[in-house]
This record gives structure tokens, sequence and C-alpha cells, in this order.
């Protein structure tokens, strides 16, 4: 909303210092308030727009700086603050397809084990004491959920500081950058998660890597921006060592015709293409869309192909419960009747 506020301001002939007062006097965020008055003070005294956003990186991120610092010297800031808001508009979408198709599983499992734990730690042992005052033999299921409620209700409390230490453990763990690489490189192998974590990718390098290039950046200095900017470690890294590859005098297609596991091929023909041609920017852009198009594609199979199997481990859970409780009640009247 900045990026595109911006924009139109500049576009309609506002000068910058003015707009950004605009900015700041819409602003509802006392943290945000405070972050425009720094920025509005720099511009007055005489400083480019991006070295003051430059102290917040943080918030701007490196792709924003460095894209209005470019128009800031070209003279387009207009454009490449609409190219901006566009970029990151599409790469928001692009996340909550993503998060929305991830988010349903995530519901029922924890619905899931949600009702088991209140069947078994609330609803059980208050009619237990009823079988166990009968002397006939439980079914196995039975006995199996009085073993599992006992453990609940009498360590409860420490297992559940077990999951608080464990993941906090694996909180720390993933702030470890070698942690993580490893961690990603094993959700590439796994069926759909793998595909859809490699085109989101995909479509977010091609589509910054193109608007940096649209934007006039030089190639190496792009490369190094668009690899700070991705989330995925194994792809900054890779990037990376891209931007060092170019460096020498390479191709970006050269490089990643090596690592057909991280780039698919037909990524590294669309980019020698571009190179060859020097529409590279536009090629980076189409090969986003097209990236973009199957990250939609696949979040939209993903509910369909993941809820037949969240259905069966739902039922078999909550079945299994429900047996274990019917069953001694149904041998109850039983013996009731035969008396």
């Amino acid at each position: 909303m900045f990026a595109k506020r911006l924009s139109i301001l500049v576009k309609s002939g506002v000068p910058i210092f003015e707009s950004l007062q605009i900015l700041k006097r819409q602003s509802a965020s006392p943290v945000a308030k405070k972050i425009f008055e720094k920025v509005v003070a720099d511009v007055e005294n005489g400083q480019f727009l991006s070295t003051s956003l430059g102290q917040y990186k943080k918030i701007f991120g490196d792709l924003a700086v460095n894209i209005i610092r470019v128009g800031e010297m070209s003279g387009t800031l207009q454009e490449n603050l609409n190219y901006l808001a566009e970029e990151l508009d599409k790469k928001q979408v692009l996340r909550r397809k993503v998060v929305s198709a991830l988010i349903y599983p995530l519901i029922i499992f924890v619905g899931t084990v949600g009702i088991s734990i209140l069947l078994t730690v609330l609803i059980f042992p208050k009619i237990m004491p009823i079988f166990l005052s009968f002397k006939f033999e439980l079914p196995i299921t039975t006995k199996i959920l009085i073993f599992v409620s006992g453990i609940f209700v009498h360590y409860g409390f420490f297992l559940l500081l077990g999951l608080v230490v464990i993941a906090i453990g694996i909180w720390a763990l993933f702030k470890i950058e070698q942690t993580r690489y490893v961690f990603e490189h094993l959700v590439f192998k796994i069926p759909i998660f793998g595909r859809l974590s490699q085109s989101y990718h995909m479509s977010n390098f091609c589509r910054t890597l193109g608007l940096l290039l649209k934007s006039q950046i030089v190639i190496v200095q792009a490369a190094t921006i668009t690899a700070d900017t991705m989330s995925s470690v194994v792809y900054r890294r890779e990037i990376h060592s891209i931007a060092e590859h170019l460096k020498k005098g390479g191709r970006i297609s050269a490089h990643l015709d090596k690592k057909i596991k991280l780039f698919p091929p037909m990524v590294s023909q669309m980019i020698s293409v571009g190179e060859t041609t020097g529409n590279l920017s536009e090629t980076l852009s189409y090969v986003s869309e097209m990236y973009e198009n199957e990250v939609e594609m696949i979040t939209k199979n993903l509910s369909t192909l993941i809820e037949p199997a969240l259905m069966i481990v739902m039922g078999v859970i909550v079945g299994f419960i429900a047996v274990s409780i019917i069953t001694p009640i149904y041998e109850i009247t039983q013996h009731l009747n035969s008396r």
C-alpha cells in the first residue's frame, strides 16, 4: 500500500516530501507514524528517499530500497514504485494461496486431536469406574484406552511441558541456517509438497529478478538482491552462487543447467532464450506467471488429495475411541439382561 499510494501521488505531480507527509497523516499505526516522521525529516534535510528507507531494511526490504534508488537516479520513480507495488501484491497473493491450501489440513488435524483428548481425558475417566466394577474381560481396545487415559490424567502436565520444550527446541533449531537448509532439501523430496515448494520459489525468483532487470539494475546486483529476498535458505545460497558465476562472466542458464533438482530444465532453457534475445526480464516475467499458475493448480488439488486421507485418519482415531467406550457398555447390558 505504501508503494502504490506513493506511486499515485508522485504520478499526480505531488512532490515527494508532501507525498510522504500525506502518507504519514493517513497512517493509523503509531510505529508507522514514527517511521514516516523520520523519513520525512531525512527527505527534508536533502537525503534520498531510498537512503532513508535503507535504515529500515527489515521493514521495507532490499528489493524496495534498491528499486526506489534506481527510480530516483533514473527519474522513473513513479514507474518503479508501480512495478514494486504489483510485485509485492503478486507475492502476497501467491503466499496466501499456499497458506490457505495448508491451513485446512491443519484445522482438521487440530480438531481431531482436540476431540480425541476431550473424550480420553474428560469423558472416559468418568465412566471407567463403571467398567471396572463389573467382573468381565474388557476388550483390548478399551484396555488400550484405559492405559492412554491414565497417562493423560496422571502425567498430562509433564506431557504438555514436554511438548512445549520440544516446540521451543524445534523453533531454536530452525533458527540455525544449516538446519533449515537440510529440512528444505527433505521437503523438496516429498511428493506434491516438494513440487509446490519448488514452483513457489521459482515464481518468486523469476518475478523478482525480472522486475530488478526491468528497473535497469545491473544483473550481478539484481541476482544478489534476489538472493537476499528469497525465504528459502537453499535457493538463497544457490542464487548467491549465480551472482558469483555472473561476476566471472558466466551465464545464468549455464549455472542452472548444473542444478536441475532445484531449477527445472524448462527454466534454464527459457532463461537461455532470454539471454540470447536480450529480453531476459520479459522472459523471466513469463516464466514466473507460468509457475504462479502451477502453484494455483497444485493448491486447488491439494485439498482434494488430502481431504480423504484426513477423513480416514480422523475416522479411525475417533472410531477407535468410540468403539472402546461403546463395546464395554454393550457387555454391561448383556450381563444385566442375563440376570
